[in-house]
């Protein structure tokens, strides 16, 4: 048995000499940095130095300020059409794409209310013609001396009143179609020059006006397409660069990043307390009728600054209220600086105040060096709390 268990020994003994002999050497870190005079500072070729990316202050005259936008029909060139008495859509004149002029009819509808409105003004005009017949007899009657001048007064009163009564009858069937005869056919037409761009009804369908404006569509949108609002929403900080006559560059990525340049006509004076925007209107030119309704696209606006520096946004961190950046002052060095901001966008930073052109700022990993900045703090606090204070010589409190 002994015999055995020798070979055992000796195999496991080898192996152990082989693992002993396999086992890298241990590598030495590299010391964590140290803050002092409030600095961080790193060893010379320390190993975290790779992931912070400098980035140097530059000066900065202008910045462009990008601003969400969408592109809408230009409301004081566009017409809605609803429908002022209930009827059943009978012929459909016009369609999407079709350019009309102001009378052109797009539709028909049969209209019993239209034909009471009519059957109204056929009265009106039979009322009137009989007070005007009776009007003559009194003033030939009156002339003559057989009736007194009030009934003569009376008489023309009444055929004013007859007469005003088939004037404004016979305005509210022209608007509507025609004023002669009861034909129940309500017409709807363009009452400007333009494009149909929309068409909500079809053949046969049940019109009622009184569902207008809840939620329903109108039955056609009339519009002259060669000019387009642009709604733009700007932050509180840009209240001063979108004002009424600025001008502005028009980015839409649904056409290959085209520019159209625009220039912004109203302002609103509050702010959405939903976006905590402030909705701003602008109008492009649209000639070639490439720009559609609804697209989104991007508004750049030019803001001028008369002093500051410009750095990367992810180079400004939020220190309680302030903000903050760290500048290398050496190589290995950096110092955490209190900023005061002048622009905030979402790629660029001006800073007014707090840096000078040229200074190098971390603009990579920033949030890492903050970190280390403050357990590095901790670690030299923590140090000093435990070092005992100097003992002052013997003697020294006798002299």
């Amino acid at each position: 048995m002994l015999h055995r268990l020798l070979p055992l020994a000796a195999l496991l003994g080898a192996l152990g000499l082989t693992a002993c002999k396999d086992t890298p050497p241990p590598v030495a870190q590299a010391p964590a940095p140290i803050v002092q005079n409030q600095q961080l500072r790193f060893a010379t070729n320390h190993p975290q130095l790779a992931l912070l990316a400098l980035s140097a202050a530059r000066p900065v005259d202008t910045v462009l300020i990008e601003l969400p936008a969408k592109l809408a029909w230009n409301e004081e060139r566009t017409q809605r059409l609803f429908p002022a008495f209930a009827g059943r859509v009978s012929t459909i004149r016009a369609d999407v794409g079709q350019t009309v002029k102001p009378g052109t009819v797009l539709a028909t509808l049969a209209s019993p209310e239209f034909g009471q409105a009519q059957s109204d003004t056929v009265r009106a005009e039979a009322d009137a013609r009989l007070t005007a017949q009776a009007l003559q007899r009194q003033r030939e009657l009156f002339e003559a001396g057989i009736v007194a001048r009030k009934e003569l007064e009376q008489a023309e009163a009444e055929a004013e009143r007859a007469r005003a009564e088939a004037d404004r009858a016979g305005a509210r069937t022209r608007l509507y179609g025609s004023s002669r005869g009861v034909d129940q056919q309500l017409i709807l037409s363009a009452g400007m020059a333009g494009v149909v761009v929309e068409r909500n009804l079809n053949p046969g369908q049940e019109i009622r006006p009184e569902l207008a404006g809840a939620g329903v569509p109108a039955l056609f949108v009339v519009t002259d397409p060669s000019t387009l609002w642009v709604q733009i929403d700007a932050r509180e900080a840009d209240v001063g660069v979108v004002q009424p006559g600025a001008t502005f560059t028009l980015t839409l990525p649904a056409l290959n990043g085209q520019t159209v340049e625009g220039q912004v006509i109203n302002a609103a004076d509050f702010i959405d307390p939903q976006s905590r925007t402030i909705k701003i209107r602008g109008q492009v030119a649209n000639p070639q009728r490439l720009l559609k309704a609804e697209m989104l696209a991007s508004a750049r606006f030019e803001r001028r600054f008369s002093a500051g520096v410009a750095v990367p946004a992810t180079a400004v961190l939020l220190h309680g209220a302030a903000h903050q950046v760290f500048v290398q002052t050496r190589p290995g060095v950096f110092e955490p600086r209190t900023v005061t901001l002048a622009h905030e966008g979402a790629k660029e930073v001006v800073i007014a105040s707090g840096l000078q052109a040229n200074e190098q700022v971390v603009s990579e990993n920033v949030l890492l060096l903050a970190r280390m900045y403050r357990m590095a703090q901790a670690e030299a606090q923590a140090t000093a709390s435990r070092t005992p204070a100097a003992t002052p010589p013997a003697g020294a409190a006798a002299r």
